[in-house]
C-alpha cells in the first residue's frame, strides 16, 4: 500500500505554517512520518506542529530562513537529532508577490529569487549529507505550472524561480545519484490556499472555470504527489514532474472547455 514505506521516515518540509506546505506536512504525518515543520515565524510552525500531534501523529515546529544556509544547516541538524536522520526534503518555501515588470523594483526581484531559487539550492545542500546516510533520501521540489508551462501578468519573477528549480532539480539528481537520492518535482495549478483567497472571489472564481475538472484544488492534493515521490515505490524515479492541476493547462482555448 501506497504511504507505508513512509512510516517512520524523517520528513522536512519547508514553508509548512501554511498553504500547500502545510498539506504537504499533514499528508506525510498522517501516513506515519516523523515530520519537521519549519517556517519563518516559530508561533505559526509550532500551532501547525500542534495540529498534528493533537490528531496522534508525530511532528514538531521549527524556525528557519530558507535565504540562509546556517538556518538550513540548523534545520538539517535539528531532524537528524529529533528524528533519527533526514530521509525525505520537501523544498517548497516560495513567495509569489503579484507585480507587473514596469512597476517591480529590484528589491522585489531579488526577493523572490532568493527565497524561491536560491531557498531550493540551500535547503538541498544542507540536507544532503543527512540524505546520503539514509539510503533512500528523497529531494521533493514544489514547483509551479508558472513559468514551466504557462505565464500570467505580474509574476515574471515567480515564474522564472519555477522554471529555474526544474532547471536546478535535472542536474541535481544527477550528482545525488549514486547515494540512493532521487530528486523530483511537482508542479501545483490553482490551489485553494490562504494566498489564493488573498487574491479574490473573482480570480478564484475565474481560474476554477479554466480547468476541466470545474474545481480548484486543495492543498492535501499536492501532498500526495509529494507522498508518492518520496515514497520507495518511486525509487526508481528521478528528475521528473508531476503536474497536479485538474487538466487546468490542458485546454488549447477558453471555447475548448465550452465543447465538453
Amino acid at each position: 500500500m501506497l504511504g507505508q514505506s513512509i512510516q517512520g521516515k524523517s520528513v522536512i518540509v519547508t514553508g509548512a505554517s501554511k498553504g500547500i506546505g502545510k498539506g504537504i506536512a499533514r499528508v506525510f504525518a498522517r501516513h506515519g512520518a516523523k515530520v519537521l515543520v519549519v517556517g519563518r515565524d516559530l508561533k505559526s510552525a509550532e500551532a501547525t506542529a500542534k495540529d498534528f500531534t493533537d490528531a496522534g501523529w508525530i511532528a514538531s515546529g521549527f524556525s528557519a530562513d530558507v535565504t540562509k544556509l546556517g538556518d538550513m544547516e540548523k534545520m538539517a541538524k535539528t531532524a537528524a537529532e529529533r528524528h533519527g536522520g533526514v530521509d525525505v526534503l520537501c523544498a517548497n518555501a516560495g513567495v509569489f508577490p503579484q507585480v507587473k515588470i514596469e512597476d517591480m523594483s529590484p528589491e522585489t526581484w531579488d526577493e523572490v529569487q532568493a527565497t524561491n531559487l536560491k531557498g531550493t539550492f540551500l535547503s538541498v545542500k544542507a540536507c544532503i549529507p543527512f540524505l546520503k546516510k539514509s539510503g533512500e533520501g528523497r529531494i521533493v521540489i514544489t514547483s509551479s505550472i508558472t513559468g514551466p508551462v504557462t505565464g500570467f501578468p505580474g509574476w515574471t519573477h515567480y515564474g522564472a524561480t519555477k522554471a529555474g528549480q526544474l532547471g536546478f532539480m535535472r542536474t541535481a539528481c544527477m550528482e545525488v545519484a549514486k547515494y540512493g537520492i532521487t530528486v523530483n518535482a511537482v508542479l501545483p495549478g490553482n490551489v485553494m490556499t490562504e494566498g489564493l483567497i488573498e487574491l479574490g472571489e473573482d480570480y478564484m472564481k475565474g481560474m476554477a472555470a479554466a480547468v476541466p475538472m470545474g474545481k480548484l484544488g486543495n492543498v492535501e492534493d499536492i501532498g500526495h504527489a509529494a507522498l508518492f515521490l518520496a515514497s520507495r515505490e518511486a525509487g526508481y524515479i528521478t528528475g521528473q514532474t508531476i503536474i497536479v492541476d485538474g487538466g487546468q493547462i490542458l485546454p488549447e482555448s477558453q471555447d475548448a472547455l465550452s465543447q465538453m
